[in-house]
């Protein structure tokens, strides 16, 4: 009986062992997973926000901001380049200059989205196949970039505003991946034509801007400039593919949401081309001042032409100091050099007395202000033929359809009157 009982024991002491050393082993692999520390950004996820044009002026290009959530906390966080306040001292001399200073705002995004969506602004988030240490340095630069000392940045409407400095930090973080995807191909757009269609809605407003922009506006863009439209940042990043560690290619965008439709109609993909109606405009006021100088015998037809002759001076000389001052006297490149100042004279306004005084019955223009209206009108003619010459590429045909005609009826205009025997 007990040569049974003792192999009996043995067995069961040598299961015992097996088991206490399984529970050992368990124990110890248990321990370490629960010490083990988790790779830094691994809870992280990052989303490019995209938020649809608004209604204000200053809303009509859209807006962008990263998104960064903790999948391990629950929090997330919404950074926001292109931040103003009207209230900032000397904020509209410093924005007549060129010299504006935006910053760099964090804030919740379940409250920040709400305000979008009250605007009627749509909302479209695409997550991003970023590596966990990818995703872990850029919530470490865009928190560096929140510090008091790195909040603010030197804006420029082109070149560094919400969408160029989201587009920065995203292709900083994956090394300059974006950059070199996005810097080759281009669809010929420009600064001005994506100026005006998305300025369309404001029509006075968008003619002022496109009479402003000189020639730096008219280069055609790749797809990495023309990313300082956030729309357009938002479509080129479903382009760009990235290698995982693995060798294998995938697309940067992991997944694309629609958080909100938004209630308000897309902009125009093209810029309207109004140069048709523009010369038919500039032919049809040219006619209008030399059928009205004369029939200036009649008392309505001298106040109207010395009312329009002198509305257009004070208009073109006004508009033509304002571009001067803005090549000569502001930081704002995109309008030096600009053509339109052989059309928006500013020597128009020293025809102001000539064109006032043609409300007298007995109105006879100087031979000063004949050889100014002259002067002038061979500026605007200088505008179309400069054309033909490499080096002048802005695209002003707008404004040579509408005023160079409006300019040799003025100059027309005031050798249809005898002059006075003095200069």
């Amino acid at each position: 009986m007990l040569d049974r009982i003792v192999p009996l024991f043995r067995g069961l002491q040598h299961a015992l062992g097996a088991l206490f050393c399984c529970l050992l082993i368990t124990s110890a692999f248990a321990q370490t997973a629960e010490t083990a520390p988790v790779e830094s950004g691994a809870n992280l996820a990052v989303s490019l926000i995209t938020f649809g044009p608004g209604e204000e002026v200053w809303e009509r290009f859209g807006h962008n901001a990263i998104e960064i959530r903790d999948g391990a906390t629950g929090a997330a966080r919404l950074y926001n380049y292109g931040m103003f306040d009207f209230a900032q001292e000397n904020f509209f001399v410093n924005f007549a200059r060129g010299r504006m200073m935006y910053r760099i705002a964090v804030g919740d995004p379940a409250e920040e989205y709400p305000v979008y969506v009250d605007e009627g602004r749509w909302i479209v988030r695409q997550e991003l196949n970023l590596t966990p240490a990818q995703r872990s340095e850029l919530a470490e630069f865009l928190e560096w970039n929140t510090r008091p000392e790195n909040v603010q940045y030197r804006y420029d409407y082109f070149r560094a505003n919400c969408s160029t400095r989201v587009r920065d930090a995203l292709d900083k973080a994956l090394g300059g991946a974006i950059k070199a995807q996005l810097i080759s191909p281009s669809r010929g757009y420009t600064y001005r034509m994506d100026a005006d269609r998305l300025m369309r809605p404001d029509t006075a407003l968008m003619l002022g801007i496109d009479a402003g922009l000189g020639p730096y506006s008219d280069q055609r863009l790749s797809y990495w400039d023309e990313s300082f439209v956030p729309t357009e940042l938002m479509r080129h990043v479903r382009e760009v593919k990235l290698t995982d560690a693995n060798g294998n290619i995938m697309p940067l965008v992991a997944s694309e949401t629609v958080l909100n439709k938004g209630r308000l109609p897309d902009p125009l993909e093209l810029p309207p081309r109004w140069t048709w109606a523009a010369l038919a405009i500039g032919i049809v006021t040219a006619m209008i001042l030399l059928g009205l100088v004369r029939a200036r015998a009649n008392t309505a037809a001298r106040i109207a032409f010395a009312g329009l002759a002198g509305t257009i001076a004070l208009v073109c000389g006004i508009g033509g100091l304002v571009l001067l001052g803005l090549w000569t006297l502001t930081e704002h490149i995109s309008a030096w050099r600009n053509e339109n100042l052989l059309l928006l004279n500013p020597l128009c306004l020293l025809l102001l007395p000539a064109w006032l005084g043609a409300l007298r019955r007995r109105w006879h223009p100087t031979r000063f202000a004949r050889r100014v209206a002259a002067l002038i009108a061979f500026c605007a003619v200088l505008a179309w033929f400069v054309k033909i010459l490499p080096g002048f590429v802005q695209d002003n045909w707008l404004w040579i359809a509408l005023l160079l005609p409006v300019h040799l009826g003025l100059a027309l205009s005031a050798t249809l009157v005898p002059t006075r025997e003095r200069l």
